[in-house]
């Protein structure tokens, strides 16, 4: 007798910042009740659309919101497929037990930007960038820059615990992943961008029962109370 055959396991890419939600609540819990088998695979932002771009395969994505009108018009995603997660700001970590950082106001912010040894940031993610600008709305990017630590991929608080830089600038729900790190606050209002993150089903897999479960999952109540834990946020609307 044949036995049945495994269902093909779901292919699952993602930004970063939602990666502490999937992989301590949501995807065990989506595993266990469903018995599928996720694969997931997790970039920052840019590198993971290059991916994307490069061809390589996938069941369901979550992106920045603002990165689907190119997936929708390069036929690579099902647009009637797509859903909001949640959002989150930029905020700055520092090593633990380090000196007090007030972020109370645009001008604290500056000066704790100029007074830092070095400030750790990532180009390839959707906070780096526009980390970038906001140095240079306020006028001190070439300061910054000359002696940032650039963080290629990865979590960018790992630099103020093994000492390259005194601040680091990521997503708070980035951030929050590396435990030994203390995140001081959101960047002040004035100055502050909310990332906004979908999901969708790709293409090919428009009609995969199990990818369209793994999606419905990931925008139900469980994964809510989860991207919230993670200092996330609701999406109002």
């Amino acid at each position: 007798m044949t036995a049945p055959m495994e269902p093909s396991p779901v292919r699952l890419m993602s930004t970063l910042a939602v990666k502490k939600a999937l992989d301590e609540t949501i995807l065990p819990a989506f595993q266990s009740e469903t018995g599928l088998v996720v694969e997931s695979a997790f970039d920052p932002t840019l590198r993971l659309l290059g991916r994307v771009a490069a061809g390589e395969p996938f069941d369901v994505i979550i992106a920045t919101s603002e990165s689907f009108d190119d997936l929708v018009a390069s036929g690579t995603v099902a647009p009637a497929t797509r859903v909001p997660l949640a959002r989150t700001g930029i905020g700055l970590a520092a090593a633990a037990g380090g000196p007090a950082v007030d972020l109370s106001s645009t001008a604290s912010l500056i000066d704790a930007l100029l007074n830092a040894r070095s400030v750790a940031y990532s180009r390839t993610g959707a906070s780096g960038i526009r980390f970038a600008q906001i140095l240079d709305e306020l006028g001190i990017a070439e300061i910054v820059n000359r002696r940032a630590t650039i963080v290629e991929a990865g979590f960018v608080a790992e630099a103020v615990v093994d000492g390259r830089a005194d601040l680091a600038v990521q997503q708070l729900s980035e951030l929050l992943f590396v435990s030994a790190a203390e995140i001081i606050g959101p960047l002040p209002d004035e100055v502050q961008h909310f990332t906004e993150f979908s999901a969708a089903a790709s293409a090919s897999s428009v009609d995969d029962p199990a990818s369209l479960s793994l999606l419905r999952f990931l925008a139900g109540p469980l994964a809510g109370d989860a991207y919230r834990g993670s200092l996330l946020e609701s999406i109002e609307g």
